[in-house]
């Protein structure tokens, strides 16, 4: 399949701002306007090529190598196609997405997936904080489609989330879920304090013991229907999500009574 392949040859010394580097901006054009692409370095114009070594063009796939900690809001609002980076990446990676694929075999900043609507995103390492959570001042975050990490995220993940899924492989900082409105976040190895703050909806399932604000109620120990559809969707990620009695149960505890609120917080009790 063609593809265009940016390979980093010079170091950015502030933030570049690189918002042109999307399958939808490359997908019409050639291998020269692509290298003549304007970015910001601070608040300077510069030429993509400046930083980048581009082959290829006219394509919806991307390949990207070099170390990008510094490199922002890469994918941003793409519709279609599939943006693959080699190494870390900085902040705003996928923001407002709408579709298209994105992976990530290293680790990324803050705002992943921020106020994303459809597509999927995978980081194979660590994530940064704000994991597809609402920009400040926003009332509703992520809206739809899947982010995936594979290690740790920061703090607030899912950060006013109304639709979509959001798997941490690691261990999520405090306020997993803060002010959620809908979705699912799957923490696979558990998080730290104030889980759910004033959640209003949604589902926040635990694979791991955590601490819960006295803000939320238990209502029950069952194994949710609903789960054996998560199951096989996650299977298919590469995500195991217990859900047979003979396996354990989930405890089920009801809130942010304090809002009030009417989401749901699941927790894993495998069976002795």
């Amino acid at each position: 399949m063609n593809k265009i392949k940016l390979t980093l040859k010079k170091n950015p010394t502030v933030v570049l701002e690189a918002e042109v580097i999307t399958p939808d901006y490359f997908l019409e054009r050639s291998n020269e306007e692509i290298c003549a692409s304007v970015v910001y370095h601070g608040k300077r114009e510069r030429r993509l090529d400046e930083f980048f070594d581009v082959e290829g063009e006219c394509s919806d796939c991307i390949e990207i190598h070099g170390d990008l900690h510094r490199v922002r809001h890469v994918g941003r609002a793409m519709t279609r196609g599939e943006v693959t980076i080699h190494g870390d990446v900085g902040m705003h990676l996928g923001a407002l997405m709408n579709g298209g694929t994105i992976e990530v075999f290293g680790n990324v900043g803050d705002w992943v997936g921020g106020e994303m609507k459809k597509g999927k995103i995978h980081i194979h390492g660590d994530a940064g904080q704000q994991v597809g959570a609402a920009y400040r001042g926003s009332m509703m975050g992520m809206k739809g489609g899947t982010i995936l990490v594979d290690g740790n995220a920061g703090i607030e993940v899912g950060m006013r989330m109304r639709r979509g899924m959001i798997v941490i492989g690691g261990t999520a900082r405090d306020f997993a879920g803060l002010q959620m409105k809908g979705g699912t976040i799957v923490l696979c190895g558990g998080a730290e304090i104030r889980t759910g703050a004033w959640m209003q909806r949604g589902t926040i399932i635990s694979l791991k013991d955590i601490a819960l604000m006295p803000t939320f109620a238990e209502s029950g120990i069952y194994n949710p229907t609903f789960l054996n559809v998560y199951s096989r969707h996650l299977n298919e990620l590469g995500v195991q999500l217990p859900f047979a009695e003979v396996d354990g149960r989930y405890r089920r505890f009801s809130g942010d009574q304090g809002v009030p609120g009417k989401g749901e917080i699941l927790i894993w009790e495998p069976a002795v």
